[in-house]
């Protein structure tokens, strides 16, 4: 894979190296944090050889995959990115929710590298004193944990750093604010109950908390820009710190570190609580969401908690049973596509997939495989929910950031309690064999539009001598007829779905393009598929990407099991909110089992909704 080129082309259709003010990357996104995203070509980035999708969702979030850390060097290479934000002169509006999740992801992103390298220190520690024998007395021992715990001790003084990159204040002042309650002798004096200013500083502990730091930082980042502006500029070096330090410090002390700590403990108690009485049912229910959390990039939001669990209470119960139980589950079920798929290219994505979810990297998963079919996505939620679940009910603690993978598993090693670890294992191998066995059973090619043999009940043979095999499609939208080979999603583009047209519509009225009945209107109202009068399988699929929007801008008319006549309005849709949410309009009209026809289509350009598409002929 042409690397380089991968990359100019990804930089030029995210708007230029000018309209990037942040620049960094996780285990399989490019993540862009733009100036203006509207000067973003979504589509032109979705057709890059080599990008599996694009999510914006507060940043403009390219997947990559495996190969994420190759394309993020060459993009290195050119432009001046330092991890630094820019400063730039063009700000788009962003809704306040993209606008705090990109604030929290540009601080503990950067984290979460240094904490999973303490974490893996520590769990060689758990393996080395548990299964080898090694004393906690040995200097060897000693020093390695503090290796593996300085990485949490001076979290406060990361997070400073990575929280004033995000507030473009200057990140080296910011460093001593974070750094200077964790100073051996100031500990020692607040602990003697030193006053300041004639009030008594609260008795605190700095080390391992992340909001005091941040709440210093955005007070400080407030002080340094209004002392710049009204400084004489000969004098702003000096005065400019000084006024920093002299002013953020007490307070942090006094007022904002004490309210950060008291903040922490509270959302720590909370996640305690929730896990001594209801626990299991969190687990299970985020790990069952976490597919839809990672489409939309709302995975982020955990974060926070992965940065702070690990230093109180000291273990994870939440976000490694459920992230373990996802991937797993991801690898169980794509293991499974790869093996019962017929389709060579299918084949070999899912197997490939499979690994990677192995090895705690889930979005080829998601994103290549089971995203696309409803069956696989099906065994990932059941297998998901059940493997969590009892992986909560049986209290199973992670020890140690480490990936959320099979790899991980000397994290729930525990010398005062054996069974952690027992039940972790039976929680893994759980995830991957209940999502391989489900997903085995009920899988079937060209699943997203739900084969029309899944039940004795409502089956119609697409090859029968009792119903007419010819039928007229007529365009359900009023708009602009492409080639499928045009669409800018593989997917569809490559077949892998089946034969059909693309339409880009020109208002938000989908019509039933032939006589049929209507067997699933998807649960996030973006598609419906039905079943023609001759036994053609037919998917509507408005827009790409919009399963993203979870069913906002559309109102189907029909539900599933309606008879439909060709011409009848069977969903509306809002074309306006979906451009604004930066999304595709191209609506994909597949005949899923196209193996069984001869499918010739009439026409491209303009259409209405009585022009005729396509015949579709027996073979």
């Amino acid at each position: 894979m042409d690397y380089k080129s991968m990359a100019a082309e990804i930089l030029k259709n995210v708007g230029g190296e000018k309209n990037v003010s942040h620049f960094e990357h996780c285990s399989t996104r490019l993540r862009f944090s733009l100036a203006d995203p509207a000067k973003a070509n979504l589509e032109a980035l979705k057709k890059i050889n080599g990008v599996m999708g694009v999510v914006m969702k507060g940043q403009c979030q390219v997947i990559i995959g495996n190969n994420v850390i190759e394309v993020y060097e060459e993009i290195m290479k050119l432009g001046t990115f330092s991890g630094k934000e820019k400063t730039v002169n063009v700000k788009a509006k962003q809704k306040p929710v993209d606008v705090f999740i990109d604030f929290m992801v540009g601080i503990f992103q950067p984290l979460i590298a240094v904490i999973t390298g303490g974490g893996i220190v520590k769990a060689i520690l758990t393996v080395a004193t548990y299964c080898f024998g090694m004393s906690k007395d040995s200097s060897t021992y000693l020093v390695l944990y503090q290796i593996g715990d300085a990485c949490f001790y001076f979290l406060p003084i990361m997070v400073a750093f990575t929280c004033a990159a995000k507030l473009k204040c200057n990140q080296m002042l910011a460093v001593i604010v974070a750094a200077v309650p964790l100073l051996p002798s100031m500990t020692k004096l607040i602990d003697n109950g030193m006053t300041l200013f004639g009030a008594t500083i609260p008795n605190v502990g700095y080390s391992s908390q992340i909001f005091p730091a941040i709440l210093s930082v955005f007070v400080m980042a407030f002080i340094e820009k209004y002392f710049t502006k009204i400084c004489p500029k000969v004098l702003r070096v000096i005065l400019v710190p000084a006024a920093c330090f002299l002013i953020t410090i007490p307070l942090e002390l006094l007022i904002l570190g004490p309210l950060g700590y008291n903040l922490g403990t509270g959302f720590t108690n909370i996640l305690l609580t929730l896990n001594d009485s209801v626990g299991w049912v969190v687990v299970a229910i985020l790990a069952a969401a976490l597919p839809f959390m990672t489409i939309t990039g709302m995975h982020k939001a955990l974060i926070p908690y992965v940065a702070s669990v690990y230093t109180n209470p000291g273990y994870d119960m939440l976000n490694t049973p459920a992230k373990v139980a996802h991937n797993l589950s991801e690898c169980g079920a794509c293991f499974a596509v790869a093996i019962k798929t017929k389709k060579t290219t299918q084949k070999t994505v899912a197997f490939s997939a499979s690994l990677s979810a192995l090895f705690g990297i889930s979005e080829p998963a998601l994103y290549g495989v089971t995203m696309l079919n409803k069956r696989a996505m099906t065994g990932v939620v059941i297998s998901s929910f059940i493997s969590a679940m009892v992986m909560g009910i049986a209290g199973v603690k992670s020890y140690a950031s480490m990936s959320t993978s099979i790899v991980g598993l000397p994290r729930h090693l525990d010398a005062n309690n054996p069974m952690n670890f027992v039940w972790a294992v039976i929680g893994y191998l759980l995830a991957l064999g209940i999502s391989f066995i489900v997903t085995l059973i009920i899988y079937k090619d060209s699943d997203e539009m739900t084969s029309a043999t899944e039940s004795a009940d409502n089956r119609i043979e697409t090859k029968t001598e009792d119903v007419d095999a010819s039928m007229n499609f007529y365009s359900p939208l009023k708009g602009r007829a492409i080639p499928m080979s045009e669409v800018n999603d593989e997917v569809f583009s490559a077949g892998i779905l089946g034969k059909g047209i693309g339409i880009i519509p020109e208002e938000g009225k989908l019509y039933a393009p032939c006589d049929g009945k209507i067997f699933s209107v998807f649960p996030t109202k973006h598609a419906i598929s039905m079943i023609a009068d001759n036994g053609a399988e037919v998917l509507l699929h408005v827009g790409l990407e919009t399963v993203t929007l979870n069913g906002k801008c559309f109102s189907p008319n029909v539900k599933d099991g309606d008879i439909v006549k060709a011409g009848d309005l069977i969903m509306e849709f809002n074309i306006d909110e979906i451009k604004r949410n930066n999304l595709d309009l191209t609506t994909c009209c597949v005949i899923t089992n196209s193996d069984h026809y001869e499918i010739d289509v009439k026409v491209k350009g303009n259409v209405n909704k009585n022009t005729l598409l396509m015949s579709i002929n027996n073979r």
